[in-house]
Parts: structure tokens; sequence; C-alpha cells
């Protein structure tokens, strides 16, 4: 899919310092910018080619004075195979149903979403969140959303995933799981379910956000390989990136 240079005449900010979430005595910074109008999916598709993340009805990318450690990755669909442990956790999850629906909150989605809160990023901002806020996160977005949802054989909720629709691929958002059932290893089978849903659409790209070095929680990312990196010099490959770093 061929872009073209971004020419839409709406403004963009940049958000005051704070303290960085990631990286211990770094400051964020981002610039920011609002997704409205009859364009907007079209506005989303040529930022998200130029390294922004969506949340809510806007979209962000890093502009941290001094640091440029976050970088925008998306995994290659045609070129992934699964890795041994990834069969693994593919197996290990077999009893689950997946569903794809309309971006819609419900209290049951919200109840696993504050465990998963709790265990994984107790004291994190989205710790803090009401089903209010909850609501807001999966319902507010001006693009074509779905909430991927995955049941057990009994009903019960063990996972969701947030993703955008992209022209050229699709785009997680958010995610969250069961904290109590580790082995399922959630996180990794619903990027997995999202590849091959990209697969079955004939749709090259699954955009997982930022990958950032030195973060453990962003770490993961790298197992999906082929892994591109966008840079300002456009998107390369993880290991050439890697390998000049």
């Amino acid at each position: 899919m061929r872009h073209k240079p971004i020419s839409d005449a709406r403004f963009f900010f940049a958000t005051a310092p704070l303290p960085c979430p990631y990286l211990p005595d770094r400051v964020e910074r981002r610039v920011v910018t609002e997704l409205f109008g009859r364009d907007a999916a079209k506005l989303h598709d040529q930022l998200s080619f130029a390294g922004f993340r969506r949340s809510h009805g806007i979209v962000y990318a890093p502009a941290c004075p001094g640091c440029d450690a976050c970088k925008a990755v998306r995994i290659a669909v045609d070129g992934f195979d699964l890795r041994p442990s990834m069969k693994r956790i593919q197996k290990a999850n077999a009893d689950l149903s997946a569903r794809m629906a309309q971006p819609v909150a419900t209290q049951e989605q919200y109840r696993l979403f504050q465990r998963y809160q709790a265990s994984r990023h107790s004291g994190g901002d989205m710790s803090k969140m009401d089903y209010l806020d909850y609501q807001a996160l999966i319902e507010d977005t001006p693009i074509d959303t779905f909430l991927a949802t995955f049941r057990d054989t009994s009903g019960g909720l063990t996972g969701a995933m947030l993703a955008d629709y992209l022209g050229d691929g699709l785009s997680a958002v958010y995610s969250y799981f069961d904290p109590d059932q580790p082995r399922r290893g959630m996180g990794t089978f619903m990027i997995l379910w999202l590849i091959a849903q990209a697969r079955r659409l004939g749709l090259p790209y699954v955009y997982l956000g930022f990958w950032i070095k030195g973060c453990n929680k962003m770490a993961y990312k790298a197992r999906f390989r082929p892994l591109e990196v966008h840079t300002a010099e456009g998107w390369v490959s993880f290991d050439a990136f890697i390998a000049d770093t």
C-alpha cells in the first residue's frame, strides 16, 4: 500500500513534560492530534504508517527531549512463522473460542480488566480507571475498530483485545487477560490470533505499538519475527536496526 504525504491542515500539539512511565530518570512528551471528520480513517492510516498510535479519539507519537528509545514496530505477516514455544501456546488455548464484535464495554469485561491491572500494573494510571474510563477506552473511537473476546468452554471470559483496522494491517490497541492463568500465555496467544486474522484478510502487517530497548514490559514484542521498526528513514528490519545500534 502506498502512502501519500500528510497534507491535513489540522493542528498537532505537544504535551507537557511528565515522568516517563517506562524508563527511569527520563521525561516523556508526545506530539498529539485529534481524529475527526470524514477523513479520520485516512489520516489514521497515514499517521500509523508514520509511527503514531491511537488512544480514544487521538493519535500520538513520542517527542521526548534527549530520548528516542520508543520505536513503533509491526509484524510482517507473510514471513511470520510460529516458533515451537508459540505452537505450545496455541495448543494450550485450543479450548478457547474467539468472537469479534463492535467495541462495546460491559461490566464483565471491566471486572477482568481490573483484575489484570491489579496483577500486572498495580499503581499505574490505568489501574485507577473506573467503569466510565474503561468504557471510553473501548468505545471512544472515530475509526473502524473491533473488540475480540476469548472464552473457555464454560463461557468464562479469559481475555480481550481491542484492535483497529488499517489499510495495510491490523493495529493492536490494548489487550488484557486473566492473570490467574499464566500457563495460557494469553498475551502471546492474542497476538498470534491477530496475525492469523490479518493473514485471513490479506493484510500485510500487524502493528504492535512501541518497543523500547531496556524496558522489560515491551520486550515480548521482539519475539514476533519478522519485525519491522519505524525510523527516520522509514520502516526497516528489526534485526538490521538492532545490528546498527
